[in-house]
C-alpha cells in the first residue's frame, strides 16, 4: 500500500500516478482495440455506429463510475485516519450502493437504448449496428461498475498497482476476443461489445480475488454488512451521488454534440470518433494526476496534514501542465498516421476533419490539466457542490459550443465543445480552490479547528 501522507511529495505523488496512468492507457486501450478492429475488418460505416454510442454509453456508465469516484473518498479519508473498520464499513455500503445503481442503469439501458438512438438522431445507416453495440455494453454495466468500485477502493488505499496487471491482461484478452467473435463467429459490431464486456468481467474477478488474498483492511464479513447502509449510507452517498451526477452532466454535454455531430453525416462521426479516442489516449496523463490528488488530498486531510495538500497540489500542477504541453504537440504532429490506424488512407475527407480537432483540443491541453486537478483536490478534501457545478457550466458551454458554432463553421464548431468547456469550468473551480487552500492554511498554523472529513 502506498501511504501518501509521508516522504517527499512529488515524489509520492509521480509513484502512484504512474500505476495508474498505465491502467488509464490500458482502459483507453479497450476502446481503441474495439474502433481499428472494427474499422478495420467491418467498415468506416461499422466505426462510426461504435462511436454514435460514444456519449449515451458516458452518460449512464460515468454516473456509476463517478459515484463510485466519490464513495472511496470516505475509504481514503479513513485510511488516512487509521481507522480500520470505518474502512471495511466504508467498503461494505460502498458495493451495496454499486450493486442497486446498476441493476436499476442496466435496466434503463437495456430499455430505452434504441428510442434514445433515434431521438439523438443517428443516421439511418448505422443506427442498427449502434443499436446491437449498446445494449451488449449495457448488459455488462455491472461488471464494468464492480471493476471500478474496486479499483477506486484499492487506489483510496494507495494501492494502484494490482488494478494495472489486471487490466492489462484484461486489454490483451479484449483484443483476441475482437478477432474471435467478428472475423470467426461474424457477430459484427456485437462481437466487439461482448469482447468487452467479458475482458471488463475478469478483471473484476481478479481485483476481488487480490483483495480477499492480499488486502486485509478489504476483507468483508457479514457482521460489516449488519445495519451499515442505514447507519453510513447517506454519508457516502452525499459524495457519491453528486459526483456521479457530475459525470453524468459533463456526459449529457457529449449526448448534445453527438446529436448535433450525426447532422453532419456519418464521415463527421466517424471523424470525430477516431480523434476523439487519441485525444482520450493524450488526455490520461493530465486525468491519471487528477485522481492521483484526489487520494492525496484526502488521504493527508485525513491525517491533518494540511501543509502537506498544498505543497503536492502546486508540484503536481506544474509537472502535469509542462507534459499536457509535450503530448499536445506531439499529437499535432503525428495527427495523420494516428489517423490512418483508424480508418487507413481512403477517406480524405475523415481524416481532415480529425486535424481540425486536434488543432482545436490539443493546444489546451494544459486549461485541462489544471481543471483536473483542482477538481480532483476539491473532491478528494470533501467538496461536492463546486465541482457539481464546474460539471454544469461544461455542459452550458458544450450545449452553447454546438447548437450555434455547429451551424457557423460546422465541423470546426463541434471540435471547440471541449476547450470552451474546460476554460468555463476551471473559472468555476479556481474560485473554490484558491479559498480552500487558504483555509488549509489557516489549519496549518492552528488559526481555527477543521471541519469533519467528508461532511463539507
Amino acid at each position: 500500500m502506498w501511504d501518501l501522507t509521508t516522504g517527499s511529495p512529488i515524489k509520492r505523488i509521480i509513484m502512484f500516478t504512474i500505476p495508474l496512468l498505465i491502467g488509464n492507457l490500458f482502459q483507453q486501450l479497450y476502446n481503441i482495440s474495439d474502433t481499428i478492429i472494427v474499422g478495420r475488418t467491418i467498415s468506416v460505416q461499422a466505426l462510426a455506429a461504435v462511436g454514435a454510442t460514444d456519449s449515451l454509453f458516458a452518460l449512464i456508465i460515468g454516473f456509476a463510475q463517478g459515484m463510485t469516484a466519490g464513495l472511496t473518498v470516505i475509504t481514503a479519508q479513513r485510511y488516512g485516519a487509521r481507522d480500520h473498520l470505518g474502512v471495511k464499513r466504508s467498503f461494505a455500503v460502498n458495493i451495496l450502493i454499486s450493486i442497486s445503481v446498476s441493476l436499476i442503469l442496466t435496466v434503463i439501458g437495456v430499455l430505452f437504448a434504441r428510442p434514445i438512438l433515434e431521438i439523438m438522431q443517428t443516421p439511418p445507416d448505422i443506427i442498427d449496428d449502434a443499436q446491437r453495440f449498446i445494449v451488449v455494453c449495457f448488459w455488462g454495466i455491472s461488471v464494468t461498475v464492480l471493476y471500478n468500485l474496486f479499483n477506486n477502493t484499492l487506489r483510496a488505499l494507495g494501492n494502484s498497482r494490482p488494478p494495472l496487471f489486471f487490466l492489462a491482461a484484461a486489454c490483451v484478452l479484449n483484443i483476441i476476443f475482437d478477432f474471435i467473435f467478428i472475423l470467426f463467429f461474424h457477430m459484427g459490431v456485437a462481437g466487439a461489445g461482448l469482447a468487452s464486456v467479458i475482458a471488463q468481467g475478469l478483471a473484476a474477478v481478479w481485483c476481488l480475488s487480490f483483495i480477499k488474498r492480499h488486502v486485509p483492511e478489504l476483507v468483508l464479513f457479514r457482521k460489516h454488512f449488519r445495519n451499515v447502509f442505514s447507519q453510513e449510507g447517506g454519508q457516502h452517498l452525499r459524495l457519491g451521488i453528486p459526483m456521479g451526477f457530475q459525470t453524468s452532466i459533463i456526459s449529457v454535454g457529449a449526448v448534445i454534440v453527438q446529436i448535433m455531430l450525426n447532422t453532419l453525416g456519418s464521415d463527421a462521426v466517424a471523424a470525430y470518433t477516431t480523434a476523439g479516442r487519441i485525444d482520450f489516449l493524450a488526455t490520461q496523463v493530465s486525468l491519471s494526476f487528477g485522481i492521483t490528488m484526489s487520494t492525496y488530498a484526502a488521504q493527508n486531510l485525513g491525517a491533518g496534514k494540511y501543509g502537506r495538500i498544498r505543497k503536492g497540489v502546486r508540484q503536481a500542477t506544474g509537472l502535469s501542465c509542462s507534459l499536457s504541453i509535450v503530448m499536445g504537440t506531439l499529437i499535432i504532429i503525428f495527427a495523420v498516421p494516428l489517423c490512418y490506424l483508424f480508418v487507413g488512407s481512403q477517406k480524405p475527407s475523415v481524416i481532415h476533419m480529425a486535424q481540425i480537432y486536434f488543432l482545436c483540443n490539443s493546444t489546451m491541453y494544459s486549461v485541462l490539466s489544471i481543471l483536473l486537478i483542482t477538481r480532483y483536490t476539491l473532491q478528494g478534501l470533501g467538496h461536492s457542490f463546486v465541482p457539481t457545478l464546474s460539471g454544469i457550466v461544461e455542459l452550458f458551454m458544450r450545449s452553447f459550443s454546438v447548437i450555434f458554432l455547429i451551424r457557423i463553421w460546422g465541423f470546426t464548431g463541434a471540435s471547440l465543445a471541449n476547450p470552451l468547456a474546460w476554460t468555463g469550468a476551471l473559472m468555476i473551480v479556481a474560485g473554490a480552490y484558491i479559498t480552500e487552500m487558504r483555509r488549509l492554511e489557516s489549519l496549518e498554523k492552528g488559526m481555527y479547528a477543521p471541519k469533519s472529513p467528508g461532511v463539507y
